[in-house]
């Protein structure tokens, strides 16, 4: 090994949006702590600095998807360029920047009982050279996927295929697409960006789905917050009154979803009807078989795709692949798409606490043997919290909250003069007879990224201490009065 070994109070894994967030309320909160962001990638921004496919843009608002603490101004469906913007400037507000250590890679990390410390070993990928960083407390905010290789199923006979095939996760920049037919794959968020992004220089562009989405779409801009702005409010008024009616909307829509989903699907499949021509196939297209937030809604700004739909630019298929040929694509049906470009919207590989190898005093840990403590913490590995966001709100939401969390967590260790802290499963019978399930019930949402990687996650519990709430509106008002006491976490 070469390098130094350095010492720090608090270690962040990742300057995404996670991680940004992170280090604010760190010097917010705990201003005596020296900390460092370790960052595998040459600039900030996680997934928008990653995905370069065109359209590339968020699927939630951002005065939801932005901090609570820094206004949003802009449309409240962003592209990559203006998430980075915004989160550049929370950077360069905080002076954030001399923190982050860009090109360091985590390669693994180890927990020593003795010293109460874990030590990382990083690699500096622009000299190959690796070194240790010691950390008091480790805040894992590097994201749930591998940002270097995206999920493509394997297809019999795409070896065959005599045109270019892409996923979204690794576009090319030279990617020509002018006048080329353009096959995309999947029906998600990517598929409605891309599709539309695209469909004006494309010769033709065909979305093959194996099953419809639910989509709703609307203005790409936000009638509460023009309004304020209108009567000269504060910008940091309209940011959080805009974002308290956004939140207040998405709690009424996510309890229809469980609450009476029949009615709610028919709103959402009546509204894309009334986009399309009247001949349109909205039953076998656009009418999923599952019911509403069990995957993930995807919002259309100003309804482009279903505009793209109706030029006759783009068009829907709905059928199961049997295979590539030599010009394109084998279906169940019998019918062949041919194509010039195939794009495999087929989603990403599901990356638990960053592929780190972890240990705990010389014993590998297996994240799938543990059961998480609220969905940051995990049994058996001290001094460690996870960010992991909500299904049905705004990740962003969540990075708020869990650094409420820390804080008061690592202030609290202060308080009582101790280093470590530690989720353990109570033994005094209160936690006896809890059954340990999934980390998600598939039931309740089952994306296939999740459901392809299910073994891979820690377990729940049936009690509310021991899993991940996708609740943000109850979370909201209980981690920030958890009682760090009783019992669930272990203080030495």
């Amino acid at each position: 090994m070469t390098g130094t070994s350095e010492n720090f109070d608090v270690v962040i894994v990742g300057a995404g949006i996670s991680g940004i967030g992170a280090a604010y309320h760190l010097q917010q909160k705990l201003p005596g702590k020296r900390y460092v962001i370790l960052e595998n990638l040459e600039s900030f921004g996680g997934t928008w600095h990653v995905h370069r496919y065109p359209g590339i843009r968020s699927d939630s608002d951002l005065y939801t998807f932005g901090y609570r603490f820094k206004p949003w101004t802009g449309p409240p469906i962003a592209t990559a360029a203006e998430i980075l913007s915004y989160l550049g400037d929370v950077i360069d507000e905080n002076d954030i920047g001399p923190n982050i250590r860009y090109r360091h890679r985590v390669l693994d990390a180890s927990w020593s009982s003795e010293d109460k410390a874990w030590t990382l070993r990083v690699l500096q990928v622009e000299t190959g050279e690796t070194s240790e960083v010691k950390a008091g407390f480790l805040w894992m905010c590097q994201g749930y996927y591998r940002h270097g290789e995206g999920y493509t199923p394997d297809w019999p006979g795409i070896e065959e295929f005599q045109g270019t095939v892409v996923h979204p996760q690794t576009w090319p920049e030279d990617l020509d697409y002018a006048g080329k037919d353009v096959v995309v794959i999947g029906s998600g968020a990517t598929a409605a960006t891309l599709v539309p992004a695209i469909a004006e220089e494309c010769g033709h562009v065909t979305i093959l789905q194996r099953s419809p989405t639910y989509f709703f779409s609307g203005p790409n801009r936000n009638e509460t917050a023009d309004m304020l702005r209108e009567l000269d409010i504060p910008e940091e008024w309209v940011h959080e009154i805009a974002r308290r009616k956004i939140l207040h909307d998405q709690h009424a829509i996510t309890q229809l979803s469980f609450e009476n989903p029949d009615f709610l699907a028919g709103e959402l499949i009546n509204s894309v009807r009334a986009q399309l021509p009247d001949d349109f196939d909205v039953e076998r297209h656009f009418t999923p078989r599952y019911r509403p937030w069990r995957q993930r809604l995807a919002y259309l700004p100003d309804g482009d795709l279903f505009k793209a739909i109706s030029s006759g630019k783009a068009s829907v298929v709905t059928d199961v692949i049997e295979g590539f040929t030599e010009k394109g694509i084998r279906l169940a049906s019998g019918d062949e798409l041919t194509a010039d470009i195939v794009v495999t919207a087929t989603g990403f590989h599901l990356s638990v606490l960053g592929d780190i190898n972890f240990s705990v005093d010389g014993a590998p840990v297996d994240f799938a043997e543990t059961v998480t403590y609220r969905g940051m913490m995990f049994t058996g590995v001290p001094n460690m919290v996870w960010v992991f966001g909500y299904f049905r709100a705004s990740w962003t939401l969540r990075v708020d909250l869990v650094a409420d969390f820390v804080c008061r967590l690592v202030s609290h260790m202060d308080e009582l003069d101790v280093r470590c802290v530690e989720a353990r499963v109570r033994s005094d019978g209160q936690d006896a007879a809890m059954s340990i399930l999934e980390w998600v019930d598939p039931e309740n949402f089952n994306p296939g990224y999740l459901t392809r990687s299910a073994h891979l996650m820690p377990r729940r519990g049936d009690k509310a201490e021991w899993q991940h709430s996708q609740d943000y509106w109850s979370e909201k008002d209980v981690l920030g009065s958890v009682d760090l006491d009783d019992g669930c976490l272990v203080f030495e």
